[in-house]
């Protein structure tokens, strides 16, 4: 009987080994075996030596050949192990679960009592030169233990709960210390084992249904720097440095910047480098395309997708339900350590403070890792040399091949995101690395020059010669014991005042100010990367009071300029006044930059781009320099003799055919130089107190009566409406009388017509003219010649003057209009309006007036200034009366003082009473035009003062048309 039952034992246990034989055939895996070791997997232990290789590399390049060497060392200690892990049997699997979980719970507990502080949390223990992390122990003793447990053969409540009181203790350390994203991985191992596992579906749904209702008041748990993390990733921004956002920001900067290839050992890397927060750790994965290219990080991802699937592999091959457990969830792990690392290295998941497992810098994680792959592969090899260790049908993880399916189609999406930033968006991400590592000074461009028709300099930045001087800097963390020599001797300032004052400066500061040099001397140091040598120039006017109406003047933008110009940098220097102001972005030209790398401190590194700056152009004006002065200093000898200090005088000269602006005096004036910059404060407080507002252009801004000139816009209304006919001769006399108010003549005269009364200014006419006519057509006239409106000059703070209107609601009389006929009451022109209707007249042509000419560009291109186009009058053939009339005053009327003129000429004096002068002063006009028949030029003058007439106005016409005549500009 005892042999049968033997026989009958051996026959069983042949079939079972049979059977087991034949399901080992049909479930074979294909292995890579050495010669004598059937289960030496040489792929996994290939794809963690490629993943421990290349984050030495990453680390050689981004922590220093030492770092690197120390991190190699425990790589080495943890291969070590490896091997020695893979010795472990299966009988003794269950010991070491609980030995490891046991230390690793030891650990923790110690951690709030005996660990280092680092970032707000406390995660490490110190002994001696190394650093432990028991969170990373605690990893692999839970998966060891919960799989041991799930592997046993207890019923299904007694592993499910068991499993929960053992994950619950060490998962509970590391939230108190805090290590939110190594908890998380622990949740991930003991839901991966509960499920491979085959818990029911019974007990981990309610358990799922739980923790989807308290995910909420989980986010009370996390910090300030974990919710910014979480809240920048949704709201997808990027913050400064430091902030919410940023080192994502500068992972995907990272990823772009390294192209395909790398740029390892390029100085632009090792500086860009700097930006990347936790690059030996966290953000490894960027840092190491960042150094050597997208090819190295795919050869990343590949191979940690082989050594998942090799897990994977061994999960299914395993002879025990422990050790496919084990397998499985080793394989989970690392592949939701990489997803997670990966996603936030790109920008696709929240950077979670999870390192790229065998590639990021940290001992602990290292041998950790390399321990379990050894403990896997030990698992597996005793499990094929123990066929009958476990009966067929015992528990198979279940979804391991599934889940590795997964993760390769995740992290094959991930690489294509990689390419779609390396393809797409690399050059603006290269462009905001640039951007970010670079502090530059500004290198102010030179200010074009204003000149004259003729070429004469009016305006120009004064150049910096051996007798000027330049401001002389350095930057204090980079500048060498040489230069700093050379800045003392050419400064003159003591070598130990200066390394006194380097020393003391910030280590970010680019520009400290040493000291001056004459320029001369200063033309050394130029050459110096480290020593900023800047010329001490400022905007000269040679003309001074002469034109400085008209050119005004520059300075420092103000506020309201750069707020309606950004590109302004503070300190810009931008005209301010005249054309200075208008022309200010062709004169102004383009800044230049000297630039530094930086690191993220602000400290500079390293010399960086350099852009010269782009001289402004110069501006060509219409500007007759003699005529000019011989108007000015006219108009100043008419002025000195009046008794009122307000009076003021203005006169313009203009060519009528295209509006070309010849000259314009403007008294009281003033000295542009005076504005610098910087401003010559004493100057400018004695310019304030001088009466007669000389900061006023007064041919533009200065508006006040016409006086008898408006006659010819009166008579030009007449021509339209053919009210009285030009030759009909009009009894005139002392006065006119309309309504009861009386209204005189600025002498008797007798029966004139059109040309004779506009010679003669007969008052006594142009009332009755006016009355007859009505206000209507005489505003309409007078509009369509540009009374009441800006002559649209290229100058700024044109004064519109005034014209007014019985449409507009104001108080208006009979006597309203005849006042009007003569230049009075409601109606304020500037000279230059009073100009142009001249011109107007006379030509036929309502002109622009303008000063520009031309733009010269530094390489001297020129570019004539656009000018809109005259519009020819629409009764320009009806004005020869009225013509005839400024010939008529010429040469026997009001103006006969201009007969002596070598040529023909018209014109039309005018004398107005003006409320805002003293007793006995009035506005006095003249306005002229040569020669009449076919012009060239209209001067119009005007000169505050006593008496009736316009003698002091002639003769600054006089004067300024006897030189200008005899010598006219090209």
């Amino acid at each position: 009987m005892q042999g049968l039952r033997g026989s009958r034992t051996r026959s069983w246990g042949n079939r079972r080994l049979s059977a087991w034989a034949s399901e080992r055939r049909r479930r074979r895996v294909p292995r890579w075996r050495l010669p004598g070791e059937p289960t030496f997997d040489v792929l996994a232990i290939l794809a963690a030596g490629v993943l421990v290789a290349i984050g030495l590399a990453n680390l050689a390049a981004v922590g220093g050949v030492g770092t690197a060497v120390r991190q190699g060392g425990i790589a080495a200690a943890g291969f070590a192990l490896l091997l020695a892990s893979r010795r472990v049997r299966v009988r003794v699997l269950g010991v070491l679960a609980v030995l490891s979980y046991t230390v690793a719970v030891v650990m923790l507990a110690a951690v709030p009592l005996l660990g280092n502080r680092t970032k707000g949390a406390t995660r490490w223990l110190d002994a001696g030169a190394f650093t432990f992390q028991p969170s990373e122990l605690a990893k692999l003793g839970l998966l060891l233990l919960v799989a041991a447990l799930l592997a046993s053969a207890r019923p299904a409540w007694q592993r499910f709960a068991g499993s929960l009181v053992v994950a619950a203790v060490p998962i509970v350390l590391t939230v108190l210390q805090p290590d939110l994203s190594t908890t998380a991985l622990l949740v991930v191992v003991v839901v991966a084992l509960m499920v491979i596992g085959r818990v029911p579906a019974r007990f981990l749904l309610p358990v799922a249904a739980a923790a989807a209702v308290a995910a909420p008041l989980a986010v009370g748990l996390l910090r300030p720097y974990q919710v910014q993390r979480l809240g920048s990733f949704l709201a997808g921004s990027s913050q400064a440095a430091g902030g919410a956002g940023w080192a994502a920001s500068q992972a995907r900067i990272a990823v772009a910047s390294g192209g395909w290839f790398g740029r390892a050992g390029h100085p632009l890397t090792d500086v860009l480098e700097r930006y990347l927060p936790e690059r030996s750790s966290d953000l490894a994965p960027a840092s190491l395309v960042e150094q050597f290219g997208w090819v190295a990080g795919l050869a990343v991802l590949v191979a940690a997708l082989v050594l998942v699937w090799r897990l994977a592999t061994a999960a299914r091959g395993a002879r025990t339900s422990h050790g496919a457990l084990v397998a499985g969830g080793l394989a989970v792990l690392i592949g939701a350590e990489v997803v997670v690392s990966v996603g936030g290295n790109l920008g696709l998941l929240p950077l979670a403070g999870v390192p790229f497992p065998l590639v990021s810098n940290g001992g602990t994680a290292m041998v950790v890792h390399l321990a379990a792959i050894g403990t896997v592969l030990g698992v597996r090899r005793d499990g094929a040399r123990r066929a009958l260790w476990a009966a067929p049908g015992r528990l198979r993880p279940r979804l391991v091949q599934s889940s590795a399916m997964v993760l390769t189609g995740v992290l094959v999406t991930f690489a294509v995101a990689g390419g779609q930033v390396q393809a797409q968006q690399r050059p603006s991400l290269v462009a905001a690395g640039q951007e970010q590592m670079v502090r530059c000074l500004r290198v102010a461009a030179p200010r074009g020059e204003i000149t004259a028709r003729d070429g004469t300099v009016l305006a120009q930045d004064s150049a910096a010669t051996d007798t000027g001087s330049a401001a002389v800097g350095v930057v204090p963390a980079l500048v060498t014991p040489a230069e700093l020599e050379l800045v003392a001797d050419v400064t003159g300032r003591p070598l130990d005042q200066l390394r006194a004052a380097v020393a003391a400066a910030p280590r970010t500061t680019l520009d400290l100010e040493v000291g001056t040099a004459p320029a001369g001397r200063a033309g050394v140091l130029r050459g110096s990367p480290d020593v900023i040598v800047t010329d001490e120039a400022r905007r000269s006017y040679p003309t001074g009071e002469l034109l400085a109406p008209v050119l005004g003047f520059v300075g420092v933008a103000t506020a309201e300029q750069t707020a309606r110009d950004p590109s302004l940098a503070p300190g810009t220097v931008v005209g301010r006044l005249g054309l200075e102001a208008t022309y200010d972005a062709v004169l102004r030209g383009v800044d230049g930059r000297r630039c530094w790398y930086v690191t993220p401190a602000g400290v500079p590194v390293a010399p960086g781009p350099q852009l010269p700056a782009v001289p402004g152009a110069d501006l060509r004006t219409a500007l007759d320099l003699p005529l000019q002065r011989r108007l000015t200093d006219s108009l100043r000898v008419s002025l000195a003799g009046q008794p009122d200090p307000r009076a003021v005088g203005a006169a313009v000269a203009m060519d009528p055919r295209d509006g070309q602006v010849l000259a314009m005096a403007s008294l009281p004036s003033y000295d542009d130089n005076i504005y610098g910059p910087p401003v010559d404060a004493s100057a400018l407080a004695a310019l304030d107190a001088r009466p007669g507002s000389p900061g006023l252009n007064h041919v533009t801004q200065v508006a006040v009566p016409p006086g008898s000139t408006f006659k010819l816009v009166v008579g030009a209304a007449d021509m339209v409406t053919g009210t009285i006919p030009p030759m009909q001769v009009v009894p005139t006399g002392a006065s006119f009388t309309l309504g009861g108010h009386t209204f005189a003549n600025w002498r008797p005269m007798g029966p004139m017509n059109l040309p004779q009364a506009i010679g003669w200014s007969n008052d006594v006419y142009f009332y009755q003219l006016a009355a007859r006519m009505g206000p209507g057509p005489i505003i309409q006239t007078a509009r369509a010649l540009g009374v009441g409106e800006p002559t649209g000059i290229d100058l700024p703070g044109e004064a519109a003057g005034y014209l007014g209107s019985p449409d507009t609601g104001e108080p208006w009389y009979g006597g309203t209009t005849v006042i009007l006929g003569i230049g009075q009451g409601p109606l304020q022109v500037t000279p230059l309006q009073n100009a142009r209707w001249t011109a107007a007249i006379t030509t036929g042509l309502l002109v622009t007036p303008h000063l520009g000419l031309a733009v010269v560009t530094p390489g001297g291109a020129t570019t004539a200034v656009p000018v809109s186009p005259a519009r020819p009058l629409p009764f320009a053939a009806t004005l020869g009366p009225v013509r005839d009339g400024m010939r008529a005053a010429v040469r026997s009327g009001t103006a006969g003082w201009l007969a002596p003129l070598p040529v023909d000429s018209g014109a039309k004096t005018g004398t107005a009473q003006d409320g805002s002068l003293r007793a006995g002063s009035y506005d006095n006009w003249t306005t002229v035009a040569a020669p009449l028949d076919a012009p060239t030029v209209v001067v119009t003058s005007l000169v505050q003062g006593p008496g009736q007439g316009a003698n002091s106005a002639g003769r600054i016409v006089v004067d300024g048309l006897s030189g200008y005549l005899a010598a006219p500009p090209p």
